[in-house]
C-alpha cells in the first residue's frame, strides 16, 4: 500500500514571492545606504595642502671657495671640505634651534654645494692614483656622520620645509655611493705588491 500524495505544482509560490520581496527590499536598502555613505564621504574637507618652501641655492661663500682653491694636495682639500661641511651643518643646527628657517636653508644649500664641488674635484683627479681612491674613501666615511645630524634637523621642521631636507638626505646618500663607485670600477688595476 502506497500512499500517493500529490502536491500542486505551485504550492510554494507564496514563500518564493515573500523571499524575492525581502531580497528586493534588502537590495534597495543597500543601495540607499551606499549612496548616503558616498555623499557623506564627498562632503568631507580636503586635507590641507601645504605650500612647500623653495629649495635654497647651492652656493658656497667666496671665502670657502678661496680656501678650497688654495689647498694644493688632494688629501688636505678633502679634509678641508669635510671641515667646511661640518661647520655648515653646525650652523644649520644652531639656526634650526632659533627657528630661523631661511638661514638654516642657506647653510644647507652651502653644505650641498661643497659636497658636490668636492666630488667633482675628486672625479677630475687621476683615478688610477692610490691617493685619489683613498680620498674618495675618506670623503665617503666623512659623509656618513652627516646623515644622522640632518635627520635630527628634518624631524624638527614644519612640513613646508621638511621636503627639502628629505631630498638633501637622498642627495647625501647618492653622493656617498658616487664616492664609492671609483673604488669598485673595472678600470682600476691594483699594483701587485
Amino acid at each position: 500500500m502506497t500512499y500517493s500524495r500529490k502536491t500542486p505544482p505551485f504550492a510554494n509560490t507564496g514563500s518564493r514571492a515573500r523571499s524575492a520581496a525581502r531580497q528586493a527590499v534588502f537590495l534597495c536598502f543597500v543601495i540607499v545606504l551606499s549612496t548616503l555613505a558616498a555623499a557623506t564621504a564627498s562632503a568631507q574637507d580636503d586635507p590641507p595642502q601645504y605650500e612647500l618652501a623653495p629649495p635654497p641655492l647651492m652656493v658656497m661663500s667666496k671665502d670657502e671657495r678661496d680656501k678650497l682653491d688654495a689647498e694644493q694636495g688632494i688629501r688636505k682639500r678633502t679634509q678641508l671640505a669635510l671641515e667646511l661641511m661640518d661647520a655648515r651643518v653646525g650652523l644649520a643646527e644652531a639656526a634650526n634651534t632659533r627657528d630661523d628657517l631661511n638661514e638654516m636653508f642657506s647653510h644647507l644649500g652651502a653644505f650641498s654645494a661643497i659636497m658636490e664641488d668636492t666630488l667633482a674635484f675628486l672625479k677630475t683627479a687621476d683615478p688610477n692614483r692610490g691617493r685619489t681612491l683613498d680620498n674618495f674613501k675618506r670623503l665617503e666615511i666623512g659623509l656618513r656622520r652627516f646623515s644622522p645630524r640632518l635627520e635630527l634637523i628634518r624631524r624638527e621642521l614644519p612640513l613646508t620645509h621638511e621636503f627639502y631636507v628629505r631630498s638633501l638626505l637622498r642627495q647625501l646618500r647618492d653622493a656617498r655611493s658616487r664616492a664609492l663607485d671609483p673604488l669598485f670600477d673595472d678600470s682600476v688595476i691594483r699594483s701587485s705588491t
